[in-house]
């Protein structure tokens, strides 16, 4: 008898295969030009402040309109993806952001180009938001982590192609190709992941059995063989035949100390990322350095992005989510006083890249996986988003506390209040945190699955295929 539990047990005992790959890149080509998208903002608002069409304060009305767009966008996703589905839902804030950016690159003011940011917003806040959580759904626990932080590590490498594009093409061409590189490869990939299947979890989750069941039964042919057939399973008595629960669900007694702890880190990466990493090349042309050599030493720091994800590749499942957060978290707190007391532009890229990598090794050991891993099938988009969201406003809120902080003491004040927030997160991850590395999400989700399951990987290898 099919229930949601034993759709995620014949997921969970699948072998990583053919299918699991695809999904990663399919998934990893929106999330890495909606990264670009994101993180080409460092180089092009440098540029619009160099050639006069742009200033420190429209530049800072840019930042925010992208995350007012971003957390319209998180919310949206959250509500129609545990609505209507993750693949409805992916497919959508593909085309809006693909289209808005391409419209971007034609923008003839700022005024322009900030609206239309605006519409590119609510399309990338969707995209984070479902990526990450439609991945983890359909891979096993075993390699949850490393596929999740496999789809970090793409993603954040945008972060150095996009300053790579920069350096190499905002000189010559201007910056009107980035947003038209951007918007080209979304629309490329939407194309691509019109075959993407839906999650059989969400399907399972919403009472659809027979069509998770069939899609389920589809993966394990291509695992295992033609005419494989799946082996009978303990009925359960957990099923979907409940109302989805409401918002409030994310504030209930066993899920709201999971809820503070997404939400505190995605705030904190939130400011840290877009109060920092995106305001670099303008900080260093205020501080004397050419364009070029801005861009640059932004590259070099850039670099972090990938290295960092590289890193949480490594570590997620190794040593968990949780103990890897803490620890990136403390090593970053110390390369931004580093950085806050560096004296010369080549220390100040040394450092800036390391603290780079501590953020992009967060971004994924928890963006990734560790946050949507914390919240059940039935909320995990709008707990997801809920999270994101608040990171989006203080994202927004980053460009008037980042000038407040600079105006006040330069960047060594905003790289000092970077520190002391990632020692904040530090503090919330392991007093709050729980562990979620090779564990099911049905456990993870409802304690009383894991009498019925046990403990993935070992509950599900009882039910893999001989």
């Amino acid at each position: 008898m099919s229930s949601p539990v034993s759709i995620g047990m014949r997921l969970d005992a699948l072998p990583i295969s053919a299918f699991h790959r695809r999904m990663l890149w399919l998934i990893a080509g929106g999330m890495f030009f909606d990264s670009f998208d994101i993180t080409l903002a460092g180089s092009v608002l440098g540029a619009l402040v160099h050639n006069g069409m742009s200033n420190l304060a429209l530049n800072g009305y840019f930042i925010s309109s992208t995350f007012i767009g971003m957390a319209v966008g998180g919310t949206l996703a959250g509500l129609l993806g545990d609505r209507y589905g993750r693949r409805f839902t992916y497919q959508a804030n593909l085309l809006v952001f693909g289209l808005a950016s391409i419209a971007g690159g034609f923008a003839t003011s700022m005024s322009w180009l900030i609206a239309l940011r605006f519409i590119m917003g609510v399309g990338l806040g969707a995209e984070i938001v479902v990526g990450y959580s439609t991945l983890i759904e359909f891979i096993p626990p075993r390699e949850r982590g490393r596929y999740a932080a496999l789809l970090a590590l793409v993603t954040n490498a945008a972060l150095f192609v996009s300053s790579l594009a920069g350096f190499l093409l905002i000189p010559v061409v201007g910056w009107r190709a980035m947003f038209f590189i951007s918007g080209a490869g979304a629309l490329v990939v939407w194309v691509a992941r019109k075959s993407m299947p839906e999650s059989p979890r969400w399907l399972a989750s919403e009472g659809r059995l027979d069509e998770a069941n069939r899609i389920v039964a589809q993966i394990e042919e291509a695992a295992y063989g033609k005419g494989y057939k799946a082996p009978e399973m303990a009925a359960t008595t957990t099923q979907a035949s409940e109302a989805a629960p409401p918002l409030s669900v994310l504030f209930r007694r066993d899920v709201r100390a999971r809820t503070l702890v997404g939400s505190t880190i995605s705030i904190v990466i939130g400011i840290a990322i877009y109060s920092f990493v995106t305001w670099v090349p303008t900080f260093l042309l205020k501080q004397g350095v050419s364009l070029s050599s801005s861009l640059g030493f932004s590259m070099v720091m850039s670099l972090g992005g990938p290295v960092g994800a590289g890193i949480g590749v490594l570590c997620t499942d190794r040593f968990g989510r949780r103990r890897c957060v803490a620890i990136a978290s403390l090593v970053g707190a110390v390369m931004g006083v580093a950085y806050a007391l560096s004296t010369s532009p080549w220390m100040a890229a040394i450092v800036g890249f390391l603290l780079f990598c501590c953020l992009y090794a967060i971004v994924a050991l928890a963006v990734a996986c560790y946050i949507p891993e914390l919240f059940g099938t039935r909320y995990r988009l709008r707990g997801n988003g809920f999270c994101a969201v608040l990171g989006r406003i203080a994202s927004f809120c980053a460009p008037a506390l980042t000038l407040t902080m600079y105006n006040a003491g330069g960047v060594r004040y905003v790289a000092f209040s970077v520190a002391t927030l990632l020692v904040l997160q530090a503090l919330v991850v392991v007093v709050f945190g729980a562990e979620t590395r090779s564990r099911s999400l049905e456990v993870i989700e409802d304690g009383h699955a894991a009498a019925v399951m046990g403990d993935c990987p070992a509950g599900a290898a009882a039910h893999r295929a001989p």
